[in-house]
């Protein structure tokens, strides 16, 4: 026989259900689980998403934790085992289970000393701890202390300060050292101090536990003295602590006094000794140069060349005469090879003058023979006489008249005569 159909649960009322039994079980409310990280890729803004597995049983969980920046110091890995605190909900629309967790820690080793190993990791691969470090001034006139204004440090590095080198001034910028407010309290008094004229810059604080310590491991702070103009002394915990600021400082120092000693020249007392011995050294050292000038000096002022200055213009003036010889068979070998060319010229001029003028003067003497054959004076040689009345030719009877005066030209001379009559044929 059939139940009746108000028997049968939706799917949506049986989650709803199981997920009120988990939020009343009080073993679900808080459970600790160890595994390892799966899945760790899956990150929505604040909030991580990945899964928790078992490897030896095959079993796996989904895990959530919202704000986890807030909440872990380390970046979760693929395949890292922690242990884990949280509760354990029921997802409605999916009738999943997972475990939303409120804290996290690494399996076997510190949570806080493995940030601090993959930001290490992280910074040396950039580079950043192999920036060259700056030189401290041998003689500083204002030293800056970034530390707490209550503690010990100040008054070891004032004091040290004091007796070493007194001129300096020691100026404290108090800042918190411990805590979340710390790391950016010390980045704004470093930002201020590195746009005032200081010429050191000292930051530290006593010694504690890597969570007293951790303010100085902060990335941001970390990358703020990497990128400081003036050099930086880090004196954070004792000689055993080691931090990510001891690593990109300029210099560090394992106590506030060895630090207030490196931003110093030695004792007072022993840098007046030092003064006077370099002062020695340069008077010796004068000395010398002034002995290696006078020889020098001495040298000069024997040489032959002073002695007899003339001997100095001797080369030179052999040197002229024989430039003066060179110059003058040169010129010569000039003048007769210009003479020689000229001659040459003059003789081609010559020779081109007989080719050009011999065919006119040939054709010269053709004509002239031809006009000379219809020359008058030719034909009056032949016995002919040229008869003119006023200065006109007689070419006719006609041009004549009884009485009229002639003039007749022969070859020889010139005749008068008067024509006493006239005759056509």
């Amino acid at each position: 026989m059939e139940k009746e159909n108000n028997q049968y649960l939706t799917i949506g009322a049986l989650t709803a259900y199981l997920k009120r039994k988990f939020d009343v079980d009080p073993y679900l409310a808080k459970v600790y689980v160890t595994g390892e990280i799966s899945n760790v890729g899956r990150r929505r803004g604040p909030h991580l998403y990945f899964s928790i597995k078992d490897s030896e049983n095959n079993a796996v969980i989904n895990a959530s934790m919202f704000g986890y920046a807030r909440r872990i110091k380390f970046q979760p890995e693929e395949g890292m085992k922690i242990n884990a605190v949280g509760r354990v909900e029921i997802y409605e629309p999916r009738g999943s289970y997972a475990i939303v967790l409120e804290s996290m820690s690494p399996d076997g080793i510190g949570e806080l000393f493995l940030a601090y190993e993959q930001l290490k990791h992280k910074l040396q691969a950039e580079g950043l701890f192999d920036i060259p470090k700056k030189k401290l001034p041998l003689f500083p006139k204002k030293i800056a202390v970034v530390t707490s204004a209550t503690g010990a440090v100040i008054e070891d590095i004032a004091r040290t300060v004091q007796r070493r080198f007194p001129s300096a001034q020691v100026i404290l910028f108090p800042a918190v050292v411990q805590g979340d407010k710390a790391a950016p309290n010390i980045i704004r008094q470093l930002k201020r101090i590195d746009e005032m004229n200081f010429d050191t810059l000292i930051v530290g604080r006593g010694g504690g536990s890597i969570e007293d310590l951790w303010a100085f491991n902060n990335e941001e702070l970390v990358r703020t003295i990497a990128k400081l103009h003036t050099p930086v002394i880090s004196s954070v915990g004792h000689e055993t602590d080691n931090t990510l600021a001891d690593l990109v400082a300029d210099w560090r120092a394992a106590t506030p006094t060895a630090a207030a000693e490196l931003s110093t020249p030695v004792t007072l007392q022993q840098l007046t000794e030092r003064l006077q011995e370099l002062q020695i050294r340069q008077i010796s050292l004068l000395k010398r140069m002034i002995d290696v000038r006078k020889q020098r000096l001495d040298r000069v002022a024997n040489h032959v060349i002073l002695k007899q200055p003339d001997r100095l213009y001797t080369g030179y003036s052999q040197r002229i005469d024989q430039l003066n010889h060179s110059l003058l068979q040169l010129t010569k070998q000039q003048m007769v090879k210009q003479e020689h060319q000229l001659v040459t010229l003059l003789q081609r001029q010559q020779q081109l003058q007989e080719n050009i003028l011999k065919p006119a003067k040939e054709r010269l003497h053709l004509l002239g023979a031809k006009l000379d054959l219809v020359s008058p004076l030719k034909i009056l040689s032949s016995g002919y006489s040229i008869v003119t009345n006023d200065d006109k030719v007689v070419r006719g009877i006609k041009d004549i008249s009884v009485d009229d005066g002639v003039d007749i030209r022969l070859s020889d001379g010139k005749a008068t005569a008067t024509i006493t009559g006239v005759k056509y044929e």
